[in-house]
């Protein structure tokens, strides 16, 4: 089995993109605006991207040794996101929330990177390409927002 600090970092890793991907669909379904199109489809990008990263992230924790947990139970009691809400949603608030969120979990990320890295680089090495991926939506966020 590997070391507990890895299996602890990407469990991590993986209830934030669950509540990421469960966020980003409560906001596509709740949002109002004026470019309520561009950003349902950018929160589905937002959906797409973390599924994929999330079943890599599950996987390789099995791959390891341990037993991925994405129980709603442990995504409520674990995430380190703060909850959505029930909305409605403005269109230009969920662009700047949204990318605080990804951003957040990227950098949730990294502040692991360097344990994981040295105890198994395969990990580290997706660590780094999810926290890429987050970070990269969350431009694509941050960049759609309405500056006030």
């Amino acid at each position: 089995m590997a070391e507990k600090v890895v299996i602890d970092a990407l469990q991590r890793t993986l209830t934030d993109l669950i509540d990421l991907s469960l966020q980003a669909k409560q906001y596509h379904w709740n949002i109002q605006g004026a470019r309520f199109r561009a950003l349902h489809l950018a929160l589905d990008e937002v959906v797409s991207v973390t599924r994929t990263d999330l079943d890599e992230v599950a996987e390789r924790i099995a791959t390891i040794g341990g037993f991925p947990d994405g129980r709603a139970v442990t995504v409520a009691k674990e995430s380190g996101l703060d909850d959505a809400g029930t909305g409605p949603f403005n269109v230009d608030d969920v662009y700047t929330v949204m990318a605080e969120k990804l951003y957040g979990a990227s950098r949730r990320i990294q502040n692991d990177l360097s344990k994981v890295d040295e105890a198994d680089p395969l990990s580290g090495d997706l660590l780094i390409g999810v926290a890429r991926n987050l970070e990269l939506q969350g431009w694509f966020m941050k960049a759609s927002a309405v500056e006030n």
